[in-house]
């Protein structure tokens, strides 16, 4: 059943203990959803855009973007395993600096999963599921997985350094450095049916601020379709939740 299926992607993922001491105030929520009806950008991811936008500039007012609370926490845990923050921003930092000039408007998962991290301030990834090989796992990097990927507007297959914070599958990496950049084989489409949305929260986001984002996350995603089903956990501090 599809329940069964989404049950089994949020509750075989994992997160390494090596990244839990690396920070032990992570917390990462996880959403499986099934039954999206599949399409490009439209008005209502839009219309979240705009009001993300508009929060982002109004936040941002006289302040720096790394000056940001939760951009600050990000980058410390980006030094702590040895990336430069300034040369690899994390998902929110890049969407937050873009802000001014507009956010990308690409299909309306990806719309949709950018303006709730820009509202919420949180990094947030989406990943169709059907192109997942096993389970998803944050772990740290031995060097050696494949990541596919696009540079200079070629296809080409990267690895992480030894010891990135990476999610993976059993086929190699679908995000390099914790949140920065997602890889091509598992990237939500047009087309995409069935998604799992990585929610990666540090201090000082508190547990019910990240209830609070996924409650809006799983609400808009309610919206795609008659039948949308969603599963969901949170690992990490505290009692993780299904």
């Amino acid at each position: 059943m599809a329940e069964d299926r989404l049950e089994r992607a949020v509750a075989s993922a994992r997160v390494d203990p090596e990244v839990l001491r690396l920070r032990p105030d992570y917390r990462v929520a996880l959403l499986a959803v099934d039954g999206i009806a599949p399409g490009p950008s439209d008005a209502d991811g839009d219309a979240l855009l705009v009001a993300a936008e508009t929060a982002a500039r109004e936040r941002l007012a006289g302040r720096r973007v790394e000056d940001l609370p939760a951009v600050a926490s990000w980058r410390e845990a980006y030094l702590a395993f040895g990336a430069k923050p300034q040369r690899t921003r994390n998902s929110l930092e890049a969407l937050l600096r873009r802000a001014a000039t507009g956010l990308p408007r690409v299909n309306r998962l990806t719309d949709l999963y950018n303006a709730i991290s820009v509202l919420h301030e949180i990094p947030l990834g989406g990943e169709d599921l059907d192109r997942y090989d096993g389970p998803a796992q944050l772990v740290r990097a031995t060097g050696d997985e494949p990541f596919d990927t696009i540079v200079d507007g070629e296809p080409v297959v990267e690895h992480p350094e030894p010891g990135e914070v990476i999610w993976r599958d059993d086929a190699g990496v679908t995000c390099r450095r914790w949140n920065w950049r997602q890889g091509r084989r598992t990237q939500l489409t047009d087309a995409t049916t069935r998604a799992l949305f990585i929610l990666d929260a540090l201090d000082p986001m508190d547990h019910d601020a990240l209830d609070a984002t996924v409650d809006h996350l799983a609400e808009r995603l309610g919206r795609l379709g008659p039948d949308v089903r969603i599963a969901r956990r949170v690992i990490g501090v505290g009692a993780p939740r299904a």
